[in-house]
């Protein structure tokens, strides 16, 4: 298989693209890509300071490692949720940073927040004791991930907080929410969501990049990352659904791309409406400060409770 590009030995197909690229062009044209992406939605302008959210994962180091490239202020933060019992897993992801910085990015700023350092406790701890999510980290988890990365852009004067989320992510959200038609968050899900009262900018500058592109820009880049799945993210409906769309990509490659884009150009030229679940009106929690519409104290400070 050769390069489109110069004839050399490629490492990928892209078939949804028809290209096929060795190792310096595909690094060269997930760049690129990524580039368009910030530009086509004005997710940022290098003047802003951006937060990274990484988690130790292909996807998360992969876009700090191209924002970088790029020449933006990207500063990494990660959040140590204290998922440790039997697995190691927060220790082995923590680790899986420090790495990236030592090795490729000597000089970049990382933030780390030890959940149960600086707050008591883990979010295991929480997700038993608390009744948020009957029991389910998964739920405590993205309450505090939400929470601790929107007041840290907040008053570190970051423009915007940056995820991983790739194309597989948000098709995978976007076909769970399409059949239980679930209004509300297809009136919202989008690449960018635009701060407002308090809550930071959030953008996803790999929403045009395929899972398995992120992974193949790790492996050429000799990236190392955490392997392991969260160990309580196992079973879900998230990871069913994209196992349904690649089956669907590999008989019609460009599938996932189509049904995505497609959605976000009829939404947003109006051929299809959505009617947008209305929000509470965001007021200042009286412990925390950070914008919320549960009444005088925030989910998150109700957690401590």
């Amino acid at each position: 298989m050769k390069c489109s590009k110069c004839g050399g030995l490629a490492v990928i197909n892209l078939a949804q693209h028809r290209l096929r690229l060795c190792a310096d062009h595909f690094v060269e044209w997930v760049v690129s890509m990524t580039q368009r992406t910030i530009e086509k939605y004005e997710m940022f302008t290098p003047e802003d300071r951006i937060l990274v959210a990484v988690s130790g994962g292909k996807d998360s180091l992969a876009l700090w490692d191209v924002l970088l490239e790029l020449g933006y202020q990207a500063e990494g933060m990660y959040i140590r949720l204290g998922i440790d019992e039997g697995t190691g897993y927060s220790t082995k992801s923590l680790e899986m940073c420090q790495k990236f910085v030592a090795q490729h990015r000597p000089g970049a700023a990382l933030r780390v927040v030890d959940l149960g350092s600086e707050y008591g406790q883990t979010v295991p701890w929480l997700a038993r004791t608390k009744h948020r999510g009957r029991g389910k980290p998964c739920s405590v988890c993205g309450l505090v991930k939400r929470h601790i990365m929107n007041s840290t852009a907040r008053d570190g004067g970051f423009a915007a907080i940056a995820t991983g989320h790739n194309m597989d992510d948000e098709v995978a959200v976007l076909m769970q929410n399409t059949l239980h038609w679930q209004s509300g968050y297809l009136a919202r899900q989008a690449p960018v969501l635009h701060e407002q009262d308090g809550l930071a900018r959030k953008v996803k500058p790999f929403v045009r990049l395929y899972e398995r592109e992120t992974a193949a820009y790790v492996l050429v880049r000799d990236i190392d990352y955490i392997y392991d799945e969260c160990p309580f993210a196992r079973g879900s409906t998230t990871n069913f659904y994209k196992e349904l769309l690649n089956r669907l990509e590999l008989n019609s490659p460009g599938a996932k791309q189509q049904f995505y884009l497609q959605f976000l150009e009829a939404r947003d030229s109006g051929r299809v409406q959505f009617a947008e679940k209305k929000a509470g009106e965001l007021r200042p929690c009286s412990r925390c400060g950070q914008p919320t519409t549960a009444g005088d104290v925030c989910a998150f400070c109700r957690l401590w409770e």
